[in-house]
Parts: structure tokens; sequence; C-alpha cells
């Protein structure tokens, strides 16, 4: 049995069938080849395939993938062709700053806590330590400790609050 499915991923429009009791997670990887959406647990507890559904982050693994029909989805291979501040190809400056603090280190967390990251400021540009820290609560890290990812934050929104400040000048 397959259910047809229109969505759109990173800005394009799919028309898929896909197995109803699918997950998301399986369609972009096996579907659409997007491999940047990691599964690991299947439960929606460790954030690994952590993506944005109609704006918002949801665990991709626990979601439906007749669940995305009509709907858009946003995963890590968008992030940086979307940020002004970087040109395709380009990481953006969250990702960027992952990078500059070592705030990865498997790298199989990144996506999910980058696209968490990116969430959290986007809403609240200048995060207190415990509002980054329940940010980034549903993703899991088993090799940082998360004190590199938490500087990571600091760092992005203090380079944005000055750069912002300096276009007003």
């Amino acid at each position: 049995m397959s259910t047809p499915i229109r969505t759109t991923v990173n800005g394009q429009t799919h028309d898929l069938t896909v197995d109803p009791r699918s997950a998301l997670a399986d369609l972009l990887r096996e579907q659409l080849g997007l491999t940047g959406t990691h599964v690991g647990c299947r439960t929606a507890s460790c954030g690994a395939c952590t993506v944005e559904l109609d704006g918002r982050t949801v665990k991709s693994c626990c979601v439906l993938a007749p669940e995305a029909d009509g709907r858009s989805v946003r995963t890590i291979e968008a992030s940086a062709v979307e940020d002004r501040r970087a040109r395709p190809g380009e990481l953006d400056d969250v990702q960027e700053a992952f990078v500059e603090l070592q705030a990865l280190q498997c790298g199989f967390c990144t996506p999910g806590m980058v696209l968490s990251v990116r969430a959290l400021l986007a809403t609240n540009p200048s995060p207190t330590e415990s509002e980054a820290k329940a940010a980034i609560a549903g993703n899991l890290c088993r090799c940082t400790g998360y004190v590199n990812i938490l500087r990571a934050i600091r760092l992005v929104a203090k380079n944005r609050a000055h750069s912002k400040e300096n276009s007003h000048v």
C-alpha cells in the first residue's frame, strides 16, 4: 500500500509515493538522498534526526512521511544556502562557530544540533545560558559534553548582535 504526497523540501516541491508507515527521516534519506538527517534512536530521544517542518523543529524519525503532505520541510542541507551571510556551498554562521569552537567531534548529532540552535536564535537572538541549554536539551551528544556547543551559541549570538549594531551605524 502506497500513499501519494506532495511536499516541499528545502524549497523544492516533490511528488512522491510513500509507505504510510514510513518515517519522514526515511523519506528524506532514502527517497530524496538527503543523508544529513541522521537516524539514531527512532524514539525521538536523541535528536539526530531533527528537521524543520513548517518552520518548527521536529524529530523526523517519529513523524510519518504522509504527514509531510502539503507541508514544507527544511533539512541541514538547506542551512547554509538559506543563510544570507553564506554563499551556496559555504557553512552558515552556526556551522562556522561549531567548527571554530570544536563543538563537534564525531558529527553524528551535529545536523540536528545545528537546526535546533538556528531555531533558538531565530526566536531568541540573545539567549541566556539556561535558555540555550533548554533549546538543545532534545539533542544528545555523546562526544563534546555540550560546553563547546554552548560556547558556539554564545559566539553566534554575540556576532549577530555586533553585526546588527554595525548595520545601524
